[in-house]
């Protein structure tokens, strides 16, 4: 008797899941989403937002090109500050004019960190690579030790 009991109540179970399932996939198919991207039809998933990979990356793509442009630009300006400053410091430590660094194409208003000394001169750094602004238009050149 109790055997006929499980079965029955396991064949309800069944049945009613079936039917909640038969009922949530009518419902998805009369909810027609359109791709965030290109306006298509999404089939698959309830909760898909493009119609394939390469909507999802073309709007992506889209959406922080602005940003990642502004932080390339960035990026590439303080690379360039560390590239003249390596190579016009091969030794470590020299003293160079302004000019000489503006000719290379060095842009003052990029850099990566300051160090101030306890006497006030202020360090800037790209990255390793370093100056200090002294008297009269001239620049010493340092490397940060720490690297």
């Amino acid at each position: 008797m109790l055997n006929t009991y499980f079965r029955l109540y396991s064949f309800v179970v069944v049945c009613k899941r079936t039917v909640i399932c038969h009922q949530n996939r009518y419902m998805s198919l009369k909810q027609e989403k359109s791709c965030g991207e290109c306006g298509r039809t999404i089939n698959g998933r309830t909760d898909k937002r493009f119609c394939s990979d390469n909507c999802r990356n073309t709007f992506n793509y889209k959406l922080n090109s602005d940003v990642t442009n502004y932080v390339r630009n960035i990026n590439n300006t303080l690379r360039k500050n560390r590239r003249i400053l390596r190579e016009l410091n091969p030794k470590g430590k020299i003293k160079l004019s302004r000019e000489r660094l503006l000719e290379k194409g060095f842009d003052f208003a990029y850099h990566t960190s300051t160090y101030t000394t306890q006497e006030g001169s202020q360090y800037f750094y790209c990255y390793d690579q370093g100056y200090l602004p002294m008297k009269r238009g001239y620049y010493l050149l340092v490397v940060k030790k720490e690297f």
